[in-house]
């Protein structure tokens, strides 16, 4: 069965060296069997912290990074552009550190930037992406570390919005350095099929994100579960399924995710009932 993980997002932002002893355990203590580490800020997590408290409790773990303001791989500005690729090879040198497989994330443009463009700006910007993102990857190429890009939602981002948009966009760099990263959230708003959108995926999927078509807990929500289950089994993904959701207390991630009410009576019940369910689905 697919490894079952949770991101730290459920209960804090941003997670810093100091709070990663209590996190850990918790998530450990809950029974998972990964930890979703989101580096939101350089410095703010160390392979020197994290490597003990991963190997104490048993926990494989992922990285995450976010594209808050100011980072952008297609923006005009070089010094933008070459802030952000600083950022997200930090992001690869903390997952080379701690053991992780990949680095992933909506590694484009700021979360919440949408604009209308024709044709001939959206290939320039598509262009401006590919020659952003190609230093990453050989950065992520000599560190071993897979990146997988993540589409958002169109109310998030107007670039990459779908798995389809997404391989075309990415075609000239994707292999196996770079693939893609699905949210079955983002999924459930922008393709016809969660289950044809994995499949689309193939043999690029990096990553998958979990989480109830209302951001909460996966299972007695309207995602088609069995048929993303089968999805994956199609494609051959054996890696882990995080569940991704956030608490409506922080105000940074409440904000930019639209969390405005509570998802669960407590963030560990949402994580009790999230990992019980896809138990017994990769069980099924």
């Amino acid at each position: 069965m697919r490894p079952i993980g949770i991101n730290t997002w459920v209960w804090t932002s941003p997670l810093r060296d100091a709070g990663a002893p209590e996190a850990i355990a918790r998530i450990a203590d809950l029974g998972f069997d990964v930890v979703e580490l989101p580096l939101e800020r350089e410095g703010d997590l160390s392979a020197e912290a994290l490597v003990p408290l991963l190997e104490l409790h048993g926990l494989g773990a992922s990285v995450v990074g976010a594209m808050g303001p100011g980072r952008s791989l297609v923006d005009g500005d070089e010094d933008v552009v070459a802030a952000t690729r600083a950022y997200l090879a930090t992001c690869v040198d903390l997952a080379a550190g701690i053991g992780a497989a990949a680095v992933c994330g909506p590694f484009t443009a700021e979360t919440g930037r949408t604009s209308r463009q024709g044709a001939g700006e959206r290939a320039a910007t598509i262009e401006r992406l590919r020659a952003g993102l190609a230093p990453v990857v050989e950065h992520a190429a000599a560190r071993g570390v897979r990146i997988g890009i993540e589409p958002l939602n169109r109310y998030e981002t107007s670039l990459l919005n779908t798995v389809d948009q997404s391989l075309e966009a990415l075609e000239p760099l994707l292999g196996e350095h770079l693939g893609l990263a699905l949210d079955t959230y983002h999924l459930g708003i922008e393709e016809r099929s969660t289950p044809a959108a994995i499949r689309a995926a193939g043999e690029h999927l990096v990553h998958v994100q979990v989480c109830g078509s209302d951001r909460g807990a996966p299972g007695g929500d309207q995602t088609d579960w069995p048929g993303v289950r089968d999805a994956l089994d199609a494609v051959g993904y054996a890696g882990p399924l995080v569940i991704e959701s956030f608490t409506a207390e922080n105000a940074a991630i409440a904000v930019a995710a639209s969390i405005w009410r509570p998802l669960a009576p407590s963030q560990d019940d949402l994580a009790r009932d999230g990992l019980a369910f896809l138990r017994q689905l990769e069980a099924a």
